[in-house]
Formats: structure tokens, sequence, C-alpha cells
């Protein structure tokens, strides 16, 4: 099976179509047929064919894995038009690979030289897994009233006179909130989900400890858009990460507009009790009764949250300085941001040693070393997922040859000494300090958090530091270098192995704002990476 080009005989060979891959060009003239670059090596034809169905009925698939391209063949060129039109303004992806959608050369793919392109005319070569879905996409597409498309990046409209489908197969998506947290409020699912389509009914529960939402589109393209996009993103940085799939339901039944639950396209339901009320479906009741929203701390905190925060947030954190999110800078519980630390090494850890270290997962405001137990400190993050992201990786780290001990702690705050009340220096505010790694909204280093380990990922390196300089530093504060790497394209960074996960540590707390230059100070954190 291979393209057939409007203006040569059929050819049935696949090396001979893949040739002609050469010569697709991003050509502004419609064709039914789409070309589809850069996919996964594994990428099979159903999912190139669930690629296109958002937008109209598939009739013929290629998938040409040797050089990572495909094409798909609409049924109606207005579909694929569509598809182009919508792909031109977001990026379409298989597999966590961003894939390129363009109009091909060719009006058709040939299957054979006598069968025109209908599904029943696909011959064997073409997968089980493949036929199924072109099936699905007949059936989809012919409960949706064979969807028409008015314009570039327009929503799939029905021709059924204008009315919206009211649900459909893949119309609902079920949202279930990882890490939560802070709570989070039906506005706020709404104003993140509103973006990819018109919303027209979310639900709200608690299941099995954690928060839900089932939340209904017009179509499945929205819904696509809105899965494809948002599955795997934090709401805030480093917390509240959305988890997205279909629902089995395909319409949502909603009885009372409130806090819960929500249907925008009846705003006139009565409030009713938003503790006990049911979500209905057509075919009977679904889910338990709404148990209200509990507290985030509840939830358990996994390892290795570090993602960015949702674009349409600007990755915000949760701040009464942040307007979009202004209604939820008083959350109803308290939560925690100071640390109790205990078990530490009296002769070696200072407060700067701790903000130094605390610092790698959040903006360390206070620290504070117990005047009667120096083994014991507070310590005052900015943030409370900042507070647990610190707890999660260094609970038992060891830190100067003892394993630290992590947990929150009931206070509210670290209190500054009075004036005349003796302290040692063994507290220390530092609201103020410059070395803060993620004061900046959205700041990239939010990224790069990760686990404690024996590789250092350094940077802020200028450009007349030669590794033999960076290894001398490293080797005068006492340290062995196992391994030294500049990154190839990048000699601002570089990674430095050290013989163990508690060497690691140590030289990051020495090491972090060393000075290499006049105005060049080192910037050190733990890499997922090794040498």
């Amino acid at each position: 099976m291979a393209p057939a080009a409007p203006h040569h005989a059929d050819n049935n060979n696949q090396d001979s179509a893949a040739k002609k891959v050469k010569l697709e060009q991003n050509v502004g003239k419609p064709s039914r047929v789409i070309h589809i670059r850069n996919i996964p090596n594994e990428t099979t034809e159903a999912e190139i064919i669930q690629l296109g169905l958002p937008f109209g009925r598939v009739t013929n698939v290629l998938v040409l894995k040797g050089k990572n391209q495909a094409f798909l063949e609409m049924a109606e060129e207005i579909s694929a038009v569509a598809m182009v039109a919508y792909f031109g303004g977001c990026v379409a992806q298989l597999r966590g690979r961003a894939v390129y959608v363009q109009f091909s050369n060719h009006k058709e793919l040939k299957t054979d030289q006598t069968h025109s392109n209908a599904v029943s005319a696909l011959p064997h070569s073409i997968s089980a897994s493949a036929q199924a879905a072109l099936q699905a996409a007949q059936a989809i597409s012919n409960s949706a009233g064979a969807a028409l498309v008015a314009g570039a990046g327009a929503a799939l409209q029905p021709a059924n006179g204008g009315t919206e489908i009211q649900g459909g197969p893949n119309t609902v998506l079920r949202v279930i909130i990882e890490h939560m947290l802070y709570p989070i409020v039906l506005d706020v699912l709404y104003s993140i989900f509103q973006r990819y389509g018109k919303v027209l009914k979310i639900v709200t529960f608690t299941k099995n400890n954690s928060f839900q939402a089932l939340i209904q589109y017009p179509d499945t393209l929205s819904a696509q858009t809105a899965k494809t996009a948002l599955d795997g993103q934090n709401i805030y940085n480093g917390c509240c990460t959305l988890r997205i799939d279909y629902s089995k339901m395909t319409c949502l039944n909603v009885k009372y507009n409130n806090d819960k639950s929500r249907d925008y396209t009846n705003p006139t339901l009565p409030s009713g009790d938003s503790d006990a009320h049911q979500l209905l479906t057509s075919g009977g009741v679904l889910a338990p009764q709404f148990l209200g929203l509990g507290s985030g701390l509840a939830s358990p905190y996994g390892v290795g949250v570090g993602g960015v925060g949702l674009p349409a947030f600007g990755a915000l954190t949760l701040t009464p300085a942040s307007p979009a999110l202004r209604a939820l800078a008083a959350p109803p519980l308290p939560l925690a941001t100071v640390l109790l630390v205990s078990n530490l090494n009296e002769e070696m850890v200072t407060p700067d040693a701790l903000f130094t270290l605390f610092g790698v997962y959040g903006d360390v405001q206070r620290v504070k070393i117990l005047y009667n137990k120096k083994d014991s400190a507070l310590i005052q993050m900015a943030e409370p997922h900042q507070a647990h992201l610190a707890m999660t990786h260094m609970d038992k780290l060891r830190v100067f040859g003892k394993a630290m001990r992590v947990m929150l702690s009931k206070h509210q705050t670290v209190q500054l000494p009075k004036e005349g009340q003796p302290d040692a220096g063994l507290t220390r505010d530092y609201s103020q300090s410059p070395l803060h790694r993620f004061k900046k909204p959205g700041s990239k280093n939010y990224q790069n958090i990760y686990p404690p380990s024996a590789t250092l990922h350094l940077s802020n390196i200028p450009a007349t530091v030669s590794e033999d300089d960076i290894k001398d530093a490293f080797t005068k504060r006492g340290f062995t270098i196992k391994a030294f790497k500049f990154f190839p394209k990048d000699r601002k960074m570089a990674l430095v192995q050290l013989p163990s996960i508690d060497d690691a540590v140590a030289a990051l707390i020495k090491m972090h704002n060393y000075q290499l230059s006049e105005s060049n100070h080192l910037r050190v954190s733990f890499s997922k990476s090794s040498i």
C-alpha cells in the first residue's frame, strides 16, 4: 500500500512510497490525505487513526515506520482542512513525542488497483487494531451527525441544526488530582479546562481518598485536546497533578449547581445539598455520595514531583499576589510550612548549612537550631508544597554522618529571638537572601528537582574557568572527584560525580555559591544523571 500521486501510475511498493516521502513539502493546497512526520518507531496504524478521529471519518492509513512518517486519508477534504488547521495552532503528540501535521501532495491512498478507499476495500495487510479503529471512527462520526468544521482551529460542529452534541463516546473526562497540597475548587477546574473547548458540565467528588472530577465537553475534539494538553501537568508548581482518562459515561446529568457540581447549560438548577447529592446517568446511579473536599495534606506525596505548572496559569505559585488564584490564597485548613528536623550532627550543622541544603527543594525563610537541643532545628519554607518536597526527599538522608529525620512541625512560623535573648547565632532570617532558587514564579528550577544523588549539577560557570579549576576548588574543600563532564552544548554547566551520596550532600552544602570569579558564584543541585 502506497500513496498514489495524482499524475502517476499506482505503485504498491512501500519502498517506493518511502522515497516519495522525501518529496513531501509543507504545501498549502488542501488534500484529503494528511502527512504526519516525526512519529515514534512503535506507532501503530490505530494510533494514527485516533489522531484524525475527532475531525471526521478516516478511510485509509499508511505507516512508514522506517521513515517515522505516516499518511492518513480522511473521507472529506473539510475534515482534513480542520485537522491541519487545528494542529497548526497546537502541538499534536503521539506517545509523548511532538508530531507534525500537514497536507500531503497525494490526493488519495491507493490500497490496490481496483478498489475504492472504503473501509471494506482495505487489504489484509492493515492490522486488526487499525480496522477496529476505522470502524470506531465511522461509528462515532455517524453518531455525531457527520461533523463539519467551520474554520481554522474551530471545534467540531454537528450537522444537526446547530445544536450541541450533549455527550457521546469520549466527551466526558475523568480527572484525578494527585499530590493535592492545596484544595482545588470547581471554578479552578473550569478555568483550566475551558481553554480547550466549551465545558458543559462538571461534577467533583472524593473517591478512594482522592479528589476527582468528571468534565463533559460537547465534542470529542475538545475532550481529546484537553486530555493531551493537561494529562500529567501540575496546577501549581510541584503539586496538584492532573491524571486524566476518558470516562465510561457519555453524559452527565447534574441535579444541582453548587460548589461540587455545575451544569453550565442550565443555570437555573437549585443549589441542593452539596454533601449528599448523587450523580445520575441515563442508566441509573453512578458513584457514591459526594464527601466534600478534605485536607490536601492527607494525600500521599510521591517522590520526584517536580513538573512545571500549567501553562494556563503561567506556572504561578499559590500566593496572595497571584491574581488569578486570589480566591485560594486563604485555604480553609492550615497548611504546614515549618519542618522539624532532628538527629543532626551538632558539631557540623549550622543555620547556613541547613539553608543551603533545604534550599534545593524550596525557598527557606528562617532556620532555628534549638538552643537546648542542638541536634534539632526548625526550618520555615515559603510554601507548603516546598515543605513536603523537602520532607519527601530528605527524611532519613545522611548529613555529616548522621541520618537526619524530617517531619512537619506544629509551629506555624519560626520565631526570631527577642532583643537581649541569648541565641548564639542559632536563628537566622533568610527571607531577603539573594540565593533563593524559586522566588520567581514559574522558575525553571522547578523542572530540575531530583532526589539526592552522588552526581551534582553545576551551573553559572564562567567561560574563563576550566575543568581543572573546578576540580581544584572541590579538592581544596576536601572532596574527591570521581568524574567530571562539561555539557557539550553549554560550558556554563557541568556534572561532577562524587564517591557517595553522603559526599555529594556535603559538597553541595559547601560548594553552592562558591565564588568562581568576580561576578560568578557556582550554583549546585542534585542531578538525575550519572557520568
